[in-house]
């Protein structure tokens, strides 16, 4: 059923690091650029990186140096490495494909 399956989600103190992962199915993602976005409570749903099929990525100001995501093509999978981690990143993390596809998510929970 579902074509997007992320995992990693959790409870880690501020500073921590977590490391989110995404399984794709081998169609969506060769053709897609993949993405997570992120959404707290009472807050939009807002992008957090991306990345396209050749490699490129993007990530919002809130993130930059301190999350990195990647893809391994061989196991259709992204991930997003998260580092530093705040209370303000906590939320629930959505693997995204193509800005059509979209996991279930999973939550991130930073305590301080």
């Amino acid at each position: 059923q579902a074509q997007l399956v992320e995992s990693g989600g959790g409870l880690v103190q501020a500073g921590g690091s977590l490391r989110l992962s995404c399984a794709a199915s081998r169609t969506i993602f060769s053709i897609s650029t993949m993405a997570w976005y992120r959404q707290a409570p009472g807050k939009q749903r807002e992008l957090v990186a991306a990345i396209t099929s050749g490699g490129s990525t993007n990530y919002a100001d809130s993130v930059k140096a301190r999350f990195t995501i990647s893809k391994d093509n061989a196991k259709n999978a992204v991930y997003l490495q998260m580092n530093s981690l705040k209370p303000e990143d906590t939320a629930v993390y959505y693997c995204n494909a193509g800005n059509y596809y979209w996991g279930k998510g999973t939550l991130v929970t930073v305590s301080s």
